[in-house]
C-alpha cells in the first residue's frame, strides 16, 4: 500500500502537502482574505447542517450518478478552477485533470493554471471546462476563449466575483507575488523545504501558461504581493456578459453568484448554469457563506437551470448536504489541490476516491438509494 493510500481524509492530504511546501506557497493555497472570516464560514456552514436519516431502506446498492449537461457523470461533482497549482507540485494541473478524467467528472481549467489549454486537452482526455477571468487585455481574453473552443472544451465558465484582487494578508507577510520576486524572507522560507526548492533550481519556476503575455518585471514586493487581480477588468458588466453569451455557442457557466436577484437575471440572460461561490473566501472577507446563500438563489432560479455550489467542500457528506438543499452538485477546489500537491496524480485520485467513498457511505447511512432520493426531507429542521 502506498503512502497516499494510507490517508483517509482530505485533511490528511492537506497535512501531507503542508509538510512538502514552503510556508508562503502553502499559505497562498490555504489562506483567505483579510481576517479569513468568510473562509472559515464556508466550512462552518456545512457543519451546521444536520441530517435526519431514513432507516430500513435497502441500500445494498446505491446509484450516485446523474446527468451533467446531458452527459452521465458518476458523481454530482466537478473540479473547480484552481490557479498556480504547479507552484505546489510541478505538473499538478495535469495530475488533477487526469484524475478527474479517470473518475469521469468534469475538470475546469483556470486561466491562471500552470498548464495550457492545449496541454490539458492532450494529456487528460475527458470533459473539460475553461474558466475565464475577465482580463483588461481583451485581445488575449478573446484568444483564450477561441483556443478553448478549438480544443473542444464543452463549457466556458465566467468568473464574476473578481473585478479586483482581494487583500490576502498571508501573501503580504510571506513576500509572495506572481510573478515571483525573491526576497531574503522568502528565500529562507523556500530553503526550508529542500525537495521543493531543488525542483525549482533544476527546472525553473512554473509559468501561468495561459498568461505568459501578461508577465512583467516586478517593481516591488509591496506592489505585487497578493497580486492576483492586477490584470482583471473592473469595468466588466452585464452588457459584456451578454456579448460573451451571444458569441459562445456551447454551455456557459457563471461562477461567483451570491445574490438571488443576480441569479434570476443570469437565467434570463441565457446562462446554462450558475455556481454559488465566494471564491473560497479568498477575495471579499465578510461575504456570506455559500451554503447560506444557496437557498435564496435556488428559490430565484426555480429549477430553470442547474445551480452548483463550492467553498468548503471537504467531505462526501458535504455533497449530500448540498444536494439535500437543492443544488445540482458541488465544485471542489482545495480537495484535489491538496491531493495533487501531496502526491501528484495518485494524490489527486486519492482525494476523489475519498470523497466518492464518503458520499456513497453517507447516502447509505441516510437511506438514499439514488440521487433522486436526496432531498430536503433528509434535513433536520428541529
Amino acid at each position: 500500500m502506498s503512502t497516499v493510500d494510507k490517508l483517509h481524509s482530505i485533511e490528511d492530504l492537506r497535512k501531507l502537502a503542508k509538510r512538502r511546501l514552503p510556508r508562503a506557497i502553502f499559505d497562498f493555497f490555504d489562506g483567505g482574505a483579510e481576517e479569513e472570516t468568510t473562509l472559515d464560514a464556508n466550512r462552518e456552514a456545512f457543519k451546521q447542517i444536520r441530517l435526519a436519516p431514513r432507516c430500513l431502506m435497502d441500500v445494498s446498492k446505491v446509484d450516485t450518478s446523474l446527468d451533467i449537461f446531458g452527459v452521465r457523470s458518476p458523481l454530482p461533482m466537478a473540479v473547480a478552477p484552481t490557479g498556480a497549482v504547479g507552484f505546489g507540485r510541478r505538473g499538478g494541473d495535469i495530475a488533477i485533470a487526469q484524475a478527474a478524467a479517470e473518475m469521469g467528472i468534469p475538470y475546469t481549467l483556470s486561466t491562471s493554471a500552470t498548464a495550457s489549454i492545449e496541454q490539458i486537452a492532450e494529456a487528460a482526455p475527458g470533459r473539460h471546462w475553461f474558466q475565464a477571468y475577465i482580463l483588461q487585455n481583451r485581445k488575449l481574453l478573446d484568444s483564450l476563449i477561441a483556443r478553448a473552443y478549438a480544443a473542444d472544451y464543452e463549457a466556458l465558465m465566467i468568473t464574476v466575483d473578481l473585478p479586483v484582487g482581494g487583500k490576502r494578508e498571508r501573501d503580504y507577510r510571506n513576500h509572495l507575488s506572481f510573478p515571483f520576486r525573491y526576497t531574503a524572507r522568502n528565500l529562507v522560507d523556500f530553503a526550508s523545504r529542500p525537495a521543493w526548492a531543488l525542483d525549482i533550481v533544476r527546472h525553473g519556476l512554473p509559468k501561468m501558461e495561459n498568461l505568459v503575455e501578461l508577465e512583467e518585471p516586478s517593481a516591488s514586493t509591496a506592489k505585487l504581493a497578493s497580486s492576483v487581480g492586477r490584470s482583471y477588468d473592473p469595468s466588466f458588466d452585464w452588457s459584456r456578459l451578454q456579448t460573451l453569451r451571444d458569441s459562445w455557442s456551447r454551455k456557459l457557466i457563471v461562477k461567483g453568484v451570491m445574490r438571488a436577484d443576480d441569479a434570476d437575471r443570469l437565467v434570463r440572460l441565457g446562462c446554462d448554469a450558475i455556481v454559488v461561490s465566494n471564491h473560497g473566501g479568498r477575495q471579499l472577507d465578510g461575504a456570506v457563506a455559500t451554503m447560506e446563500a444557496l437557498p435564496a438563489i435556488l428559490n430565484a432560479v426555480a429549477g430553470r437551470i442547474p445551480v452548483y455550489v463550492d467553498g468548503g467542500v471537504r467531505r462526501g457528506v458535504d455533497i449530500l448536504k448540498a444536494r439535500a438543499l437543492g443544488a445540482e452538485g458541488v465544485l471542489i477546489g482545495r480537495a484535489t489541490l491538496w491531493g495533487a500537491v501531496a502526491a501528484g496524480r495518485p494524490g489527486a485520485a486519492r482525494a476523489l476516491a475519498i470523497l466518492n467513498d464518503e458520499f456513497q457511505r453517507s447516502m447509505q447511512l441516510c437511506g438514499a438509494r439514488n440521487i433522486g432520493e436526496i432531498s430536503n426531507e433528509l434535513l433536520f429542521n428541529g
